[in-house]
């Protein structure tokens, strides 16, 4: 006779998320937030309109925009063939390429320049580590159709003022120009030349990008490479007067608001479509991941990609990275919970979910218990929600037309008062916090 098979409890499969792509969890949801609640308030403060474009993308967009011979296309992005209509499509790796074509296909600088700005998730496969991730946040900025550099120095400066508003300091700006495309390729040919004469000292990645993309060897961090970088031809050097003059002027702007910065003649960027400013916003407290935020121009990409000629200036925030350098800080974000309902009693049953609307109708934020109780196991929930009050209603109260308010974050004593005095109560200490 066979043996009965063993059965667990349970004879479904635990899922588990993918690698690279986590939860955000509740516990963690309010800091998020703040980040994105101030992100877009400053943004605002700057003009800047939201625009929301899909996460998919032709690949070809990205691979025209970012580039054939950059990390991102060659390795990161997670592309795929429809089966419906072998359209090749991928996942967007970042958010420029898309708000490009959004602005192209609908036309959005017809009547005039244009300040955008949008949030969502990116995708790349990589290498999972602290503060990179293969679903991350960002938060972008572009403008169209401002030629001068006085917008390069207003993405800056705005940035500089989120920092500000979220209590973040000791980051560092570091600023470079890479040229127009003409010197960008000039520049190119002397590089290759240059790293041919030191060939024995490249690793396999700087091998690797030596005649597609040369300037990513500048960005090395290999140790053994960093003498023979430094003595490398800068690019600065070879500019010509206007690429030359936009990026004297971008530092003069800078020098004027008060934005200090460091001229970094590495900075780079990954991305092909940059031309003359790049920037990066930069701290020493995430290890190796210390790039929270960085753009530049890129005036032929709206060209590139189907558009009339238009100057464009960008920048991406990680928002992981922010959200982690925040906890450094020891940032927190303000309880909002105001009221848990205690509801004891036949009548106080019956009441509870009216009683709950009325406080949410002046504004109040109301977790209203559910599931019964005795007043005491209510009572532990209500000092385990962090409400600022607990909200009592028993048989007695209903009675009487009245409820409890017992403060939940401070020794004062409770006040039982009709309805209205109580919404009354609450909203005023509400609008004082």
């Amino acid at each position: 006779m066979a043996e009965k098979p063993q059965t667990s409890r349970s004879q479904g499969t635990k899922f588990q998320s993918i690698k690279g792509f986590y939860d955000i969890l509740p516990e963690h949801t309010p800091l998020w937030q703040l980040l994105e609640d101030t992100a877009k308030r400053v943004l605002t403060q700057y003009g800047y309109r939201n625009i929301r474009m899909p996460i998919v993308e032709t690949t070809d967009l990205f691979v025209r925009s970012v580039g054939e011979h950059t990390d991102i296309v060659e390795k990161e992005m997670y592309s795929w063939v429809d089966t419906l209509n072998d359209d090749k499509l991928t996942l967007r790796p970042e958010g420029t390429a898309g708000c490009v074509r959004a602005v192209v296909e609908h036309s959005l600088t017809y009547n005039g320049p244009q300040r955008l700005w949008y949030m969502g998730p990116m995708f790349r496969h990589e290498n999972v580590q602290k503060g990179r991730q293969r679903q991350f946040h960002q938060i972008g900025a572009e403008a169209f159709g401002f030629a001068g550099p006085d917008v390069d120095a207003e993405q800056i400066i705005m940035l500089s003022r989120l920092w500000r508003e979220l209590g973040i300091d000791g980051t560092e700006l570091h600023i470079n120009t890479i040229g127009d495309a003409t010197e960008r390729a000039d520049y190119r040919n002397l590089l290759i030349a240059y790293f041919e004469q030191h060939a024995a000292l490249l690793d396999e990645d700087a091998r690797r990008r030596l005649h597609t993309n040369p300037l990513r060897i500048l960005d090395s961090k290999n140790p053994r490479m960093q003498e023979m970088i430094e003595a490398a031809p800068r690019l600065l050097d070879t500019l010509g007067t206007e690429s030359r003059e936009h990026y004297h002027s971008l530092c003069r702007l800078l020098d004027d608001a008060g934005v200090a910065y460091r001229m970094n003649s590495r900075l780079v960027r990954g991305l092909d479509y940059y031309n003359r400013t790049v920037f990066e916003w930069v701290t020493t407290r995430l290890g190796s991941q210390g790039t929270i935020a960085g753009g530049g121009r890129y005036d032929t990409l709206v060209e590139r990609l189907g558009g009339e000629p238009m100057p464009a200036c960008g920048f991406g925030i990680g928002l992981e990275r922010v959200f982690l350098l925040m906890q450094e800080y020891g940032i927190e974000a303000k309880q909002s919970l105001d009221v848990y309902l205690v509801n004891v009693g036949e009548l106080a049953e019956k009441q509870a979910l009216s009683v709950a609307e009325k406080l949410r109708d002046a504004g109040l934020t109301v977790i209203q218990h559910s599931g019964g109780g005795s007043f005491k196991s209510q009572m532990k929930k209500a000092d385990r929600s962090v409400a600022r009050y607990a909200l009592i209603l028993g048989d007695d109260e209903v009675q009487a037309g009245q409820v409890t308010l017992k403060p939940m974050q401070h020794e004062a004593g409770q006040l039982r008062l009709p309805i209205e005095q109580a919404i009354g109560h609450l909203t005023k200490e509400k609008l004082q916090l």
